[in-house]
């Protein structure tokens, strides 16, 4: 039986569990919210997403599906990537940080558990590792190049223009592709491999 269940099954861990949860997947969106300000786009400060209010940012099909699932997801941040500076590096870096987000909090959460900070903590090691494991999910899946992911809005920051117009034609078709490769299993090798690299720095530091 896994962590996650564990704690559904004991109330306290539940609610224990509920504030990381849902902060996984709001920092993500704020981190895209901040990053789009300091590039020259205040769109979300003018609709007040850059806040951890989660009333802000909470999608209810998301925040179900993260409850019962392990992942989810937010309200998207709108971003105006006209407004940018420099519309190509503002992309890919107002992109990358809710990515970068996640692998924070992943790594954080990674490197307490592995220095047995509150080992003796009750369930509280449990909800660091599911932390840690929804965090390394979000940023995993956000990597995959597929309109409207995250990592596809990082790839068109590199391409040509002609491959950029490309990729957003696929966006009617993305979600498909993407449920696609979630009903497959196929992200599974890229959570791991994310996971290993985050374990693996920290062995070096450790």
């Amino acid at each position: 039986m896994g962590p996650i269940l564990l704690l559904f099954e004991n109330p306290g861990g539940f609610f224990l569990l509920m504030i990381p949860l849902l902060y996984s997947v709001i920092i993500h969106e704020v981190a895209h919210a901040w990053v789009a300000e300091k590039m020259g786009d205040a769109t979300a400060r003018w609709l007040g997403r850059i806040t951890l209010n989660p009333i802000k940012h909470l999608d209810p099909i998301g925040t179900l599906m993260l409850f019962l699932f392990g992942f989810g997801w937010a309200k998207p941040v709108p971003v105006n990537f006209s407004n940018l500076r420099d519309y190509r590096k503002g992309m890919i870096l107002v992109s990358a940080a809710g990515i970068g987000a996640n692998i924070i909090m992943a790594f954080l959460a990674l490197l307490i558990i592995r220095m047995e900070i509150f080992s003796a903590w009750g369930v509280m090691p449990d909800i660091l590792t599911v932390f840690a494991r929804v965090n390394i999910i979000l940023a995993s899946f956000n990597l995959i190049p597929i309109p409207p992911l995250d990592g596809s809005k990082i790839l068109m920051g590199f391409v040509p223009d002609r491959m950029r117009y490309g990729l957003m034609q696929m966006e009617p078709y993305g979600m498909f592709i993407i449920i696609g490769l979630l009903f497959f299993g196929l992200l599974s090798p890229l959570i791991t491999f994310v996971g290993q690299i985050l374990v693996g720095i920290i062995d070096l530091l450790l």
